[in-house]
């Protein structure tokens, strides 16, 4: 059964949330809220976790996972960032965009793409979520919520409550998001002096990046 936390979208209770991230510390996987749609978060270096978050969204280790970080300068920690690629993200962060990277040393090798070596990162635009990563002192890693078979992201708590209380161990409800995903721009061609390529546009608007 899933525990429920009701916070506050702009000032989220610390005690609620501390709550929760004790809920990651043992191995959950929780739905959170993000700027886009709600997404399934567990923690990073609990390989059961991560696979049980596959498991709830029915996807495979060819399936790109997103790593949700603090700020900037969190992420660069995690991805092999040159100045180009830089630049674009200090534009775009924090917003509804997620972008593939080159995975640096400190992601596990099994989190990264099998083929390519790439990560998923992003710095969600969300006080409610960035509350519990600054709660929890790391990224998690994340995957949008969108149920097997379907094709849209779900962005209202209740209902992701009574469809996955036996699946995930925690909702935290700081009310409805977006209910569209990010917009997934592949940073890497940029490595080797190509132009970033747009792989999904979602709610992220492309505009302000020149794309």
């Amino acid at each position: 059964m899933s525990q429920y936390f009701e916070v506050h979208p702009d000032n989220p209770q610390p005690r609620l949330l501390k709550q929760a991230v004790q809920l990651l510390d043992k191995g959950g996987v929780l739905a959170v809220p993000t700027d886009s749609s709600y997404a399934l978060v567990c923690h990073l270096d609990d390989k059961t976790a991560a696979d049980k978050l596959r498991r709830i969204r029915q996807v495979d280790d060819k399936h790109h996972l997103t790593l949700l970080c603090r700020d900037l300068s969190e992420l660069a920690n995690y991805a092999k960032v040159d100045n180009r690629q830089y630049r674009l993200l200090k534009a775009a962060t924090p917003g509804a965009y997620t972008f593939i990277l080159e995975a640096s040393k400190e992601v596990p090798r099994r989190l990264s793409h099998p083929s390519r070596k790439t990560i998923g990162l992003r710095v969600p635009d969300h006080n409610a979520l960035l509350a519990l990563l600054d709660l929890h002192n790391a990224p998690l890693l994340a995957t949008t919520l969108i149920p097997p078979g379907e094709d849209q992201p779900l962005n209202d708590a209740q209902e992701i409550l009574e469809r996955f209380e036996h699946a995930v161990d925690g909702v935290i409800d700081a009310g409805a998001c977006a209910m569209e995903p990010t917009t997934v721009i592949d940073l890497t061609p940029m490595g080797t002096g190509g132009d970033p390529e747009v792989v999904r546009a979602g709610h992220g608007p492309l505009a302000p990046l020149g794309l």
